[in-house]
């Protein structure tokens, strides 16, 4: 079962949201280029990523464990823009501006999870 995942308003959202925060670590000091920037740039990644891969699938539950997936990952990069501006590499102000997407993206999330 092909579908075009380019028009989920969450695969949107979870696009705009890495666009975010590809410009965020961008500022991030220079030795944290393979070890938090790297971890958030992954875990971002991840979230559209996996809403997308289960193009070309025929089950909906396949759609589900990736949609989990996806769930995981957004915590996960919560957790590491939560312990960045704790070491002061982001401000509360562009936490709180990614945390609201965040919660967008996650009940998106939970939603088209619940409707399959």
């Amino acid at each position: 079962m092909w579908f075009d995942f380019k028009k989920l308003g969450v695969w949107q959202k979870a696009i705009e949201l890495n666009d975010k925060v590809y410009s965020v670590v961008s500022k991030f000091p220079k030795e944290e280029v393979y070890w938090i920037t790297s971890q958030i740039k992954r875990s971002s990644i991840s979230i559209s990523s996996n809403i997308a891969e289960w193009n070309d699938r025929d089950s909906q539950n396949e759609f589900r464990r990736f949609l989990l997936i996806s769930k995981w990952s957004i915590a996960e990069l919560e957790t590491q823009l939560i312990i960045s501006e704790r070491q002061l590499f982001i401000s509360k102000d562009e936490l709180n501006n990614l945390q609201s997407d965040i919660i967008e993206i996650r009940k998106m999330l939970n939603s088209l999870i619940s409707k399959l």
